[in-house]
C-alpha cells in the first residue's frame, strides 16, 4: 500500500516562498489528500455514502454540510518566519501543534521587518483595532525612518546587553521591539487551517498576517483542489443569515417559485436544489 502523495507538494517541498520583506513560508511535510478525506468519510459512515459518485462530491457534501473531522485527516507542516507581532496574532489559533525559535537558547535574528509606503496608514477612526487613511509619502517616510531608526536602537542595545554586560539572553531579549523575526515549525489539520485561513484572510484582518494567509492559501489550493473548491463555496463566499434575518427573506419572498429563480436551479441535483428552496421557505 502506497502512502497518498500530493505531486504539487512534492514539488515544493523545501522551496522558500518569501512573505514580507524578510519572511518565508516553507514546507516540510505533510499527511494526507482529497482522496484521505473522501476515504475516512466512507469509514465513518459506512454504507450511507455508496450513492455518493465520486471523492469531489463527497467533499462538497461534507464541507456544506459541515461534517468537519474527515479534515482532520489532512495535515501540514510549515516553517514559517515571521514578525513578533504577526506571531503574537497567530498563536491566538490554539488548534496547531507549534515550537518557536528561542531567545533564551540562541541570538535573536537581526532582520526587521519595515512597512512599506502603501501599506502605512492611520488609525481608524471607526474600527478600534484597523487602519484608515492612508499617509502621505511624506509622513510614511518619516515613520518608516523612525521604525528603522527605533529598531536599530533595540538591537544595538541588546547585543550591548549580550556582549558587553554579559546578560543573560532571556532577559537581553525583553527590549527587541516587535518587528523583529522569529521562526516556528507550525502543524496544523486541514479542519483548523481552513478556519484560520477564513479569519486571516478575511479584508479586516491585519495586513500582514493576511499576506501569510493568502501564500498558504495557494498552498492548499494546490494541496487539495477538492476541498479548496468546497471551502470556496460553502464558507468562504457563503453568506449566513441569523434566524431574524431568515424570516425576513421569507416573507419577502412570493409563496411560488418565481420563473427567474426556477430557470436558474432546473440544471441543479434534486438535491441542491430542494435544499436551496427550503432556506427560501419555497
Amino acid at each position: 500500500m502506497t502512502r497518498p502523495h500530493s505531486e504539487f507538494l512534492d514539488n515544493i517541498i523545501g522551496v522558500k516562498i518569501p512573505v514580507l520583506d524578510h519572511g518565508f513560508i516553507i514546507v516540510r511535510d505533510y499527511m494526507g489528500v482529497d482522496r484521505s478525506i473522501a476515504d475516512a468519510a466512507r469509514v465513518s459512515y459506512g454504507d450511507g455514502t455508496r450513492t455518493v459518485n465520486d471523492d469531489t462530491n463527497l467533499i462538497r457534501y461534507l464541507v456544506e454540510h459541515q461534517h468537519s473531522s474527515p479534515l482532520e485527516m489532512c495535515e501540514i507542516k510549515l516553517h514559517i518566519k515571521l514578525p513578533l507581532f504577526v506571531a503574537r496574532q497567530w498563536i491566538r489559533h490554539r488548534t496547531a501543534n507549534v515550537n518557536e525559535e528561542s531567545a533564551r537558547y540562541s541570538v535573536m535574528c537581526k532582520e526587521f521587518y519595515t512597512p512599506s509606503a502603501q501599506d502605512m496608514a492611520q488609525q481608524s477612526t471607526n474600527n478600534k483595532q484597523g487602519r484608515g487613511e492612508a499617509l502621505t509619502p511624506e509622513q510614511a517616510g518619516r515613520a518608516a525612518d523612525k521604525i528603522e531608526s527605533f529598531s536599530r536602537i533595540a538591537r544595538f542595545n541588546y547585543e550591548s546587553l549580550l556582549n558587553e554586560e554579559a546578560l543573560a539572553r532571556e532577559l537581553a531579549r525583553m527590549n527587541i521591539t516587535l518587528n523583529y523575526y522569529t521562526q516556528w515549525v507550525w502543524k496544523c489539520d486541514l479542519r483548523n487551517l481552513l478556519h484560520f485561513l477564513k479569519l486571516r484572510m478575511d479584508s479586516h484582518a491585519q495586513f500582514e498576517i493576511r499576506e501569510y494567509a493568502q501564500e498558504i492559501w495557494r498552498i492548499v489550493e494546490g494541496w487539495v483542489p477538492a476541498a479548496a473548491e468546497a471551502f470556496e463555496e460553502y464558507e468562504l463566499h457563503a453568506t449566513k443569515f441569523s434566524a431574524l434575518e431568515t424570516e425576513l427573506l421569507k416573507r419577502l419572498l412570493p409563496s411560488t417559485i418565481p420563473p427567474e429563480i426556477e430557470s436558474l436551479v432546473a440544471s441543479w441535483k434534486p438535491r441542491q436544489k430542494a435544499a436551496f428552496l427550503a432556506k427560501l421557505g419555497l
